[in-house]
């Protein structure tokens, strides 16, 4: 006995909506745990099954959105493709995208013909086209970011903030310490 097309396609939003909230929920779940179980946290980690680099993209998405500024009507992956945003361009960004119910494709695409008039962009364009690179490390990042069901970019400039934020909050409590 096979599905009817309208119960196929409703099946389908649901497990979306599923997915979607799954995204936010471990996020949470992992910031609860680095904040609370900071000694405990690598093996819970472990215990949750998922790729490392997964889990900590949903853990920063859901610390750059608190509860209030999540929207229902927008995707996981909308508020991913502007995680690395100021907080108000994100609101910019995700009133636009809400009001125009645009997909995350359009989303990052609307993004990217904006950024063109922006001399600062073009800097920045520059610049990663003169990062040398060897194929097998690129073809591992797209891999990585595939499976985040994010594009090389965004994937590049999120680990690479990430990153960042981690060294800078290191070196002001390192810095602290010797004050």
């Amino acid at each position: 006995m096979g599905l009817t097309f309208e119960d196929w396609e409703r099946a389908g939003r649901q497990l979306s909506g599923i997915l979607n909230s799954s995204s936010w929920w471990l996020g949470d779940w992992l910031v609860y745990g680095k904040d609370h179980y900071v000694d405990r946290y690598q093996r819970g980690i472990r215990a949750a099954g998922l790729q490392y680099q997964t889990l900590r993209n949903y853990a920063w998405v859901s610390r750059r959105f608190e509860f209030h500024r999540r929207r229902a009507a927008l995707s996981f992956q909308h508020h991913a493709e502007l995680a690395s945003m100021p907080v108000d361009e994100q609101e910019l960004w995700l009133d636009k995208a809400e009001r125009l119910k645009w997909t995350t494709k359009q989303l990052r695409s609307a993004i990217r013909v904006e950024r063109k008039g922006d001399p600062r962009c073009e800097e920045e364009a520059d610049a990663t086209r003169r990062l040398a690179v060897p194929d097998s490390r690129l073809q591992w990042w797209h891999k990585a970011a595939a499976q985040l069901g994010s594009d090389l970019d965004q994937w590049v400039l999120s680990t690479l903030d990430e990153a960042a934020e981690h060294v800078l909050k290191g070196a002001a409590g390192r810095a602290a310490l010797t004050d």
